[in-house]
């Protein structure tokens, strides 16, 4: 029997509902976690205090810092997941780039933007 090279259009219709959903959820995330950046809503006078000034100031730093880097990976996020897509619309999608066979449909479920299969992966 001849060994699939790729998944059927109804496999990839799936694939790409799969997808967009986790674009849409990445981008609300995403949204939020630039907001929080942005500190649009908040001018950093709700305690005048000079007593603990100084820790919150550094603890509000840090938080930006770590929601920028959440930021710029959940951006790196959605653009693999865009890139997916238009592997669908090329028929490539699902094709380990290292093998050139076809990556498992339960990785492929979970880790939507794979383009490596788990024999590849552990290769590396």
């Amino acid at each position: 029997m001849k060994e699939k090279t790729t998944y059927t259009k109804a496999e990839l219709k799936e694939f790409k509902s799969l997808i967009l959903k986790k674009i849409d959820s990445a981008e609300d995330d995403l949204a939020i976690l630039r907001a929080s950046c942005a500190n649009d809503a908040d001018n950093g006078t709700e305690d005048t205090s000079p007593t603990f000034k100084a820790f919150e100031e550094g603890s509000t730093t840090l938080s930006k810092e770590e929601n920028t880097k959440l930021a710029e990976r959940q951006a790196k996020f959605i653009i693999n997941l865009k890139n997916a897509l238009i592997r669908i619309e090329n028929n490539s999608y699902g094709v380990c780039r290292i093998t050139g066979k076809l990556i498992s449909k339960e990785r492929l479920t979970l880790v939507p933007h794979a383009t490596l299969s788990i024999e590849a992966k552990k290769a590396q």
